[in-house]
């Protein structure tokens, strides 16, 4: 249980509340809205989903936000290399990893209420290690796991072999023990694990190729996903989402029933994109006074052919 609640929150036990888990016949297990079709794995990863949504769109790559200037009716957002873009309102969907660690300057501050939201929800790490070999010698089952006297150690490979048919392995660390993974270089995090699965499978060859991730440290997410710190208020989701002027709040931090997901993120940012249309309509005079999109009437409308295995 203590493993599972680690992985499904990315922190570490002593620190992810148990307000996110309910109990019955000594059983526990996740208070979350599911959504129909079960778990699958992008075969393709999200590059085909991303480039269709993508599609006319102008998207600015490598524009690091730095600053953020709320106006009365405008907003400047202000880019690494001094450049400006000025717009009518801003959605902000940064990692909440970011916006902890204030790296975004806001003007005017952020008030006091919005700024304890982001500080009293948790941000967690996760840390996968993609090891290709040249031939498969692990049986064909969805996961393998380690165990380990703590769950510091503990951790699990996850096959891609079974999904995609490519001699793959991923190793899974979070908490903690991802953070420490980081430290380390690439060969020596890829050595680690290898380690690892020859206590599994004595005769493991050793990878022709190995890619290790370093959420915790990366400037863009310093981070993986959110999760509910012991002793959060009850409202720090609305106050997390609430707009502040003309910046609008998105992201899996902010949607309630699906937190720390790809889905969650998505619908968060539909909703926050809609009540900032509404919003504008209204100051422009385009409409009657609307009320703003709740967390729970987010819509998803599956428009993008996928390529998905339920491993």
């Amino acid at each position: 249980m203590a493993q599972n609640l680690k992985y499904a929150n990315t922190g570490t036990n002593s620190q992810v509340s148990l307000l996110e888990l309910s109990s019955v016949d000594h059983t526990c297990f996740y208070i979350e809205q599911v959504l129909s079709g079960g778990h699958g794995l992008m075969v393709q990863g999200y590059y085909p989903l991303v480039k269709a949504m993508a599609k006319d769109i102008d998207i600015r790559l490598n524009h690091r936000v730095k600053r953020i200037a709320n106006g009365y009716n405008k907003v400047m957002v202000t880019i690494e290399d001094g450049s400006n873009f000025v717009a009518d309102a801003v959605i902000v969907t940064v990692p909440i990893g970011v916006l902890k660690a204030n790296l975004i300057a806001f003007e005017p501050k952020l008030p006091e209420w919005k700024l304890a939201a982001i500080s009293d929800l948790g941000v967690g790490n996760e840390n996968k290690i993609a090891l290709l070999f040249d031939k498969v010698f692990w049986p064909n089952v969805e996961l393998l796991g380690i165990a380990a006297p703590t769950s510091y150690a503990c951790g699990y490979f996850l096959n891609l072999h079974k999904a995609t048919g490519n001699p793959v392995l991923v190793y899974m660390a979070a908490g903690r023990f991802a953070y420490d993974l980081e430290k380390l270089s690439d060969e020596a995090a890829a050595d680690f694990v290898m380690l690892q699965l020859k206590r599994m499978f004595p005769d493991a060859t050793k990878p022709v190729k190995y890619l290790v991730s370093r959420w915790g440290s990366d400037p863009d997410s310093l981070g993986c996903y959110s999760y509910d710190l012991v002793g959060n208020p009850a409202d720090i989701y609305d106050k997390l989402r609430a707009p502040v002027g003309n910046i609008y709040f998105g992201g899996e931090a902010v949607s309630v029933d699906h937190q720390g997901s790809v889905h969650g993120a998505y619908s968060a940012g539909v909703m926050a994109a809609e009540n900032c249309r509404k919003h504008l309509m209204e100051r422009l005079g385009s409409g009657d006074k609307i009320q703003l999109v709740s967390c729970r009437e987010e819509i998803l409308e599956a428009t993008v052919p996928l390529q998905i295995s339920r491993m």
